[in-house]
């Protein structure tokens, strides 16, 4: 599961440092459509999946309700952050994934007695905060370097102004329009 929770966490970092542009992206048709189509099809998952833990007894039982209801919590939550497509969206997507994966480690705990079980509970929420620390790790990087790209872009821009400052008229305003266009001022 440690394994499941990182892939997922450097899924959603990747699509967070190429989706996100600093600002949320107005939602078209096609994306809602998309949104709710992925929350039907997280909710039908949990359907399949909560109806096969009706045969299992115990422990194992609950195990397997709170697998479901991560794999739930998963999708949603990745649909969630696609569809808003914002830094905070996927950082939420994560803390919720991280919520969930915990709740599936406190159930297998649930079999567990004695200082097996102390363990088991203190792994669980040692993996669970390590988990939170990257997500807002990760926020705090991705952050820097689009603030950082922000600033690069300001200072070429500025140089490109200065060259145009050494022609004239006509050939200096289209020099910085130009620069306007290529930096986005």
């Amino acid at each position: 599961m440690q394994q499941k929770s990182r892939i997922v966490a450097a899924i959603l970092v990747s699509l967070a440092c190429t989706g996100w542009a600093g600002q949320a992206v107005a939602a078209t048709g096609e994306a809602k459509a998309l949104y709710k189509s992925a929350n039907e099809q997280a909710a039908l998952k949990y359907k399949t999946a909560r109806a096969q833990c009706d045969s299992i007894t115990g422990n194992p039982k609950d195990v397997c309700i709170a697998e479901a209801k991560a794999v739930r919590a998963y999708d949603e939550a990745v649909a969630q952050a696609q569809y808003t497509n914002t830094l905070r969206a996927y950082t939420k997507a994560r803390i919720k994934i991280a919520d969930a994966n915990y709740d599936v480690d406190l159930a297998r705990c649930g079999a567990l007695t004695g200082n097996d079980k102390d363990v088991c509970v203190k792994l669980a929420k040692s993996t669970k905060i390590a988990a939170l620390a990257d997500a807002k790790a990760d926020k705090k990087v991705i952050e820097a370097r689009s603030d950082a790209r922000e600033a690069k872009r300001k200072a070429e821009y500025k140089v490109a102004a200065e060259k145009c400052d050494a022609l004239a008229g006509a050939a200096r305003d289209d020099c910085i329009k130009a620069a306007k266009i290529q930096f986005d001022e």
